[in-house]
């Protein structure tokens, strides 16, 4: 069984099984005795209108003729969001997918677009949240990226094992890795044919228990926008509005994350200060050397 055949059923059991048969408002008897954990699957298949066969070759991680329109009734029987959605059908119907695009240098033009952006952090992200370029503000509020070994250089590694990372979320740490892992299910299923989005999952699962733990949920939600507060350790709290802006002209790139503080606030203020004090290199587009690695505060 394929990958992807496998994370169809893992997905699918999954979602059936936070169900219970009145969570859906039908009479089904529901007793102790029940050895199965959510609906039944002949119990969904019911409800959606399918043989219980065809749900079960569909369960089975076996989709080459399942229609979207029986992908579709199952989701509202599953009430799927939007985005789970989109996963389920992403997952069953991978040739419906974009082609994989081979990771080109950042462009100058971006690259530019980047340095003038002086009071807003940004960066730009590659297709499994690897960061490939950024400016000056963005290292200084999360990290000295251009010190990070490319491999290393991505959003999960950061979120997973940097102890920096995880100091300055503090307690809001878990829901951020949470929101980032249902961000890479999302990835997963988007860009099917990109081996470095599988090697990178299968990195992090053998290197962090957190991320691991999180996998298994199999909880899916696209990240575009977020409200973050950070504990920063040179200038206290900062408030930052975040959106992940896609780049049409660059297709084998996920988009840009730019950082925002409200207008006149006490955020904006420390963001200009550290825009006014940073010392950390400029950063370095991607598929450009790299100077030698001078490690910055954390």
């Amino acid at each position: 069984m394929s990958d992807r055949s496998v994370e169809l059923s893992e997905f699918l059991k999954s979602r059936r099984a936070r169900l219970r048969p009145e969570d859906v408002g039908v009479p089904f008897p529901s007793s102790n005795t029940r050895r199965v954990r959510g609906l039944r699957r002949e119990e969904l298949a019911l409800l959606a209108g399918v043989s219980v066969t065809h749900y079960t070759r569909l369960e089975q991680g076996r989709s080459q003729n399942v229609s979207t329109e029986v992908l579709d009734a199952i989701a509202d029987v599953l009430r799927l969001t939007a985005d789970e959605r989109a996963y389920l059908h992403a997952l069953a119907h991978p040739a419906h997918r974009c082609r994989d695009v081979p990771q080109a240098a950042v462009r100058p033009g971006l690259q530019r677009l980047l340095d003038s952006l002086v009071l807003t952090p940004a960066f730009v992200l590659g297709r499994h949240a690897n960061i490939v370029a950024w400016n000056r503000l963005a290292a200084a509020v999360f990290a000295d990226f251009a010190a990070i070994p490319d491999e290393r250089r991505t959003i999960a590694h950061l979120i997973f094992t940097d102890d920096g990372i995880k100091r300055l979320h503090g307690e809001r740490w878990p829901r951020l890795a949470g929101e980032h892992v249902a961000q890479l299910r999302v990835l997963t299923a988007r860009y099917p044919a990109n081996p470095h989005v599988k090697a990178h999952v299968e990195a992090l699962l053998q290197e962090s228990a957190e991320f691991r733990e999180l996998w298994r949920e199999h909880q899916v939600a696209a990240a575009t926008h977020r409200d973050y507060v950070l504990d920063h350790p040179d200038v206290g709290e900062l408030r930052l509005s975040a959106e992940l802006v896609t780049l049409p002209g660059d297709p084998e790139l996920q988009g840009m994350d730019l950082f925002a503080a409200e207008a006149g606030s006490e955020s904006e203020a420390r963001l200009r200060h550290l825009a006014d004090t940073t010392t950390l290199r400029p950063s370095v587009p991607a598929g450009m050397p790299h100077p030698p690695p001078q490690l910055g505060p954390s």
